[in-house]
């Protein structure tokens, strides 16, 4: 029988010692740690979506006392007030893009403005995205150039290591174990990205708490077999439409 999923709150590790390090994230990591060396007290910490650039920004705001931001919440009012308060995480800047754009202009002019007043009062910034800053689609061209001229701490694709090392932290995280078994099941057969190992990880729990079972190798095939199925239905279903229409 299946039993209804309980979404259960669970809390990421996000100390020190639960960033997992590898060839694709050792050199950000040693940029972002040797942060008294920065030039102009500023860097920006880029890398895909889920690739462990807000674990690397909470590790920093350990090491300084620093506070952090949404870059989409920033406005000119609460500038002085985070200038204030020291250090300085700034998240997701490549997201404004996404805003309205009255929002977006007074978000990009909050944040011209945190980047002048932090230099002035000499407060430690630590900006992230994904991506290098100069791709960021930012209207000001005085942010614009501002944000293309920072230092940058870059997190790589992962590797064979990364991938199994993250799957066994996210499980972790949710408190369940699993074997050395289905982690090397999952790393060879989903997509080598961080998100992509989140997102099973996530189904896999809700699948198991649904089934009352384990998450072992086979529960792992199962999902995997009816997501694949899932997605081929999904494409024929987009493309049989189009056929239909060019044959007629």
């Amino acid at each position: 029988m299946r039993q209804l999923p309980i979404e259960l709150a669970h809390r990421p590790a996000l100390g020190r010692a639960d960033f997992l390090v590898s060839s694709a994230n050792e050199a950000a990591l040693r940029a972002v740690l040797d942060w008294h060396r920065w030039p102009g007290r500023r860097m920006a910490l880029v890398g895909p979506a889920r690739a462990g650039k807000t674990h690397l920004a909470h590790v920093w705001m350990h090491e300084t006392g620093a506070r952090r931001v949404e870059a989409c919440a920033l406005s000119s009012d609460l500038v002085p007030e985070l200038v204030a308060g020291g250090h300085l995480v700034v998240e997701d800047v490549h997201a404004l893009s996404v805003l309205e754009d009255v929002a977006r202009r007074a978000a990009e002019e909050a944040m011209f403005h945190l980047l002048n007043l932090a230099a002035g009062e000499g407060v430690w910034l630590l900006v992230s995205g994904r991506g290098a800053p100069v791709r960021w689609r930012i209207e000001m061209p005085d942010l614009a150039s501002r944000l293309a001229a920072l230092p940058v701490a870059e997190i790589g694709p992962p590797d064979d290591g990364l991938l199994a090392g993250l799957l066994i932290k996210l499980f972790r995280d949710r408190q369940i174990r699993v074997s050395p078994e289905v982690v090397a099941y999952l790393v060879a057969r989903l997509e080598r990205s961080f998100a992509a190992m989140e997102q099973a990880v996530a189904d896999l729990d809700a699948r198991a708490l649904a089934l009352g079972r384990r998450v072992t190798r086979a529960l792992a095939a199962e999902y995997l077999a009816e997501r694949a199925a899932s997605a081929g239905g999904a494409a024929r279903t987009s493309v049989g439409p189009r056929l239909r229409q060019e044959g007629g």
